[in-house]
């Protein structure tokens, strides 16, 4: 899993149908975690709001972690953290 922060949303009105209904947010990893501070979307089902810190699992563990197995899904917001300031810093 990675932690990051959401900066953003993307709204696609034009997708696969498996993925209709779902938000998805433009999240900024922290460089702490190795991930040189690049940006991914991740499909959102918990409600993440631009702002917040959270948790994305990515590969298969964001489908099995969204019960989207079957879904064209790479990163999945699976968790908000209280307070991620501290992963953020520089």
């Amino acid at each position: 899993m990675l932690i990051g922060k959401v900066v953003g949303s993307v709204v696609s009105t034009r997708k696969s149908e498996k993925l209709i209904g779902n938000k998805f947010m433009v999240v900024e990893l922290a460089e702490k975690m190795g991930s040189g501070g690049s940006q991914m979307i991740a499909i959102d089902n918990i409600g993440a709001g631009i702002g917040e810190f959270v948790l994305v699992a990515t590969g298969s563990a964001a489908r099995i972690g969204c019960d989207m197995e079957n879904v064209p899904v790479d990163a999945a917001i699976v968790g908000i953290i209280d307070d991620g300031r501290q992963w953020m810093q520089k």
